[in-house]
C-alpha cells in the first residue's frame, strides 16, 4: 500500500508527523513525502526541514492521499500542478484525507464541492466560499465513501488511528495506539472553542492572525476567495 504525504514550502509540522506515525505502523506501507521534486522542505517555523522523497509525477496513484496544513496552505492551494495532482491521485486512491487548513487544498480542487468537512477553526469560513458545508463540532469529518477531513493540528494523531482502523482493521490500530502510547490528558481543557475562554481565544485569534496577515499570507488569502468566487459565476448550468 502506498500513502503519499503532500509536503510544501510552510507546512506545520504535527500535521503530519502525527498521522505518519499511526500509518508507518501499518503492514506493507510504502510512505512517501511528496512535492513538486524531491528534496528539503522548510515548515512553518523556517528552521525545521523534512525531505519530500518523491515528486508527483513519481506518485501518480498512491492508495492513500493526505494533506497537511499549515500558513501557507492558502497559497499551495492555488497551485495548478498541486491541484491537479491531488484531483487525478484522489480519482483512484481509496482514502484522500486531509488534517487542518490542508481541506483547503480539497476545496479547491473541487473535493468537497456540496459535502460535510472540517478544518483548523480558522479556516473553516474558506470551507463554505468552495462549496462545503463547515462542521466546527466534529474532530472527523467524512465527506464521502472515500474523504475525510479532520479539524485542526492535534487532530491528525486521531485521523491517523481513524484511518489505520479503516485499512488494518480495528485490532490493529488499537495496537498501533497502545505502541504510540496516545492516551491525551492534557494539562487545560482549552483546545475547543468551545471550552475556551474569552480571554484564550482572543489570545489563540491574535496569535494565527499574527501569521495571517503577513504579506503572503494575505495575498493568498484574497486570491483563493477570488478564485472561488469566479468558480461560482463560471459553473455551468447556474440559474
Amino acid at each position: 500500500m502506498q500513502i503519499a504525504v503532500m509536503l510544501y514550502p510552510g507546512f506545520t509540522a504535527l500535521d503530519f508527523i502525527g498521522p505518519y506515525e499511526a500509518l508507518r505502523f501499518l503492514p506493507d506501507t510504502d510512505i512517501r513525502f511528496v512535492w513538486h521534486e524531491p528534496g528539503p522542505i522548510a515548515a512553518d517555523s523556517a528552521v525545521l526541514l523534512v525531505g519530500a522523497t518523491h515528486s508527483f509525477d513519481e506518485t501518480p496513484a498512491p492508495d492513500v492521499v493526505l494533506i497537511p496544513g499549515g500558513f501557507s496552505t492558502m497559497q499551495h492551494a492555488r497551485d495548478t500542478k498541486v491541484l491537479d495532482w491531488v484531483r487525478s491521485a484522489a480519482a483512484s486512491a481509496t482514502w484522500t484525507a486531509s488534517v487542518c487548513s490542508g481541506a483547503m487544498i480539497l476545496a479547491a480542487a473541487g473535493l468537497l464541492d456540496g459535502k460535510r468537512a472540517t478544518s483548523h477553526w480558522a479556516a473553516l469560513p474558506f470551507l463554505r466560499t468552495f462549496g462545503a458545508t463547515p462542521v466546527d463540532d466534529e474532530r472527523i469529518v467524512r465527506a464521502d465513501e472515500r474523504t475525510v477531513t479532520c479539524a485542526g493540528v492535534s487532530a491528525g494523531i486521531d485521523l491517523g488511528l481513524w484511518l489505520a482502523a479503516q485499512i488494518g482493521g480495528e485490532s490493529r490500530a488499537k495496537a498501533i495506539q497502545l505502541s504510540m502510547e496516545y492516551d491525551p490528558q492534557p494539562p487545560f481543557d482549552s483546545g475547543h472553542m468551545s471550552k475556551a475562554s474569552v480571554t484564550t481565544r482572543a489570545a489563540a485569534t491574535a496569535m494565527m492572525g499574527r501569521e495571517l496577515v503577513k504579506p503572503a499570507a494575505l495575498a493568498a488569502s484574497t486570491g483563493l476567495l477570488w478564485d472561488a468566487a469566479l468558480r461560482r459565476i463560471r459553473r455551468p448550468n447556474r440559474r
